[in-house]
């Protein structure tokens, strides 16, 4: 089992619950992002700044059972795929049973955007985000340690 971060857009708080926990339980976390990111890591992949490129090259080296970090439903979905947990930065975790509809609403967000339409942008991070994602983290590693 390993911790895979999409560090392209992860929250310098969720990174470092994830090297806290890695630490903890003896797991490897590794980050992808594209080389127009500064990430300090350990174990850390470089990609291009093509478009998908950090996506592709996290679903290509996910495994099953591992756990992935994202805001990318459709990379949530590919992850579920494999089959790999996938976990939000604000401790969302992504079912199988949720995933279609998060996909829809992706998309019906982009068709009123591309029609010149405005949509709100996440929240600023909160204290109480980094405590549920932590939380989260942590319910699924003893989960998958068992």
């Amino acid at each position: 089992m390993k911790i895979l971060i999409d560090a392209d857009a992860c929250p310098k708080a969720a990174l470092q619950i994830c090297v806290q926990m890695g630490h903890k339980y003896s797991i490897p976390v590794w980050t992808v992002a594209s080389f127009n990111h500064n990430i300090v890591s350990d174990n850390h992949i470089i990609v291009g700044s093509a478009s998908q490129e950090a996506d592709i090259k996290l679903i290509n080296v996910t495994d099953p059972g591992d756990i992935i970090i994202t805001q990318d439903w459709g990379l949530a979905s590919m992850v579920l795929g494999k089959p790999a947990y996938c976990l939000s930065p604000t401790g969302r975790e992504y079912c199988p049973e949720k995933i279609e509809f998060l996909l829809e609403e992706r998309e019906l967000k982009a068709k009123f955007r591309r029609g010149g339409g405005r949509t709100k942008g996440p929240s600023k991070r909160t204290r109480e985000d980094d405590q549920h994602f932590e939380a989260e983290l942590e319910r699924i590693i003893t989960m998958l340690c068992k």
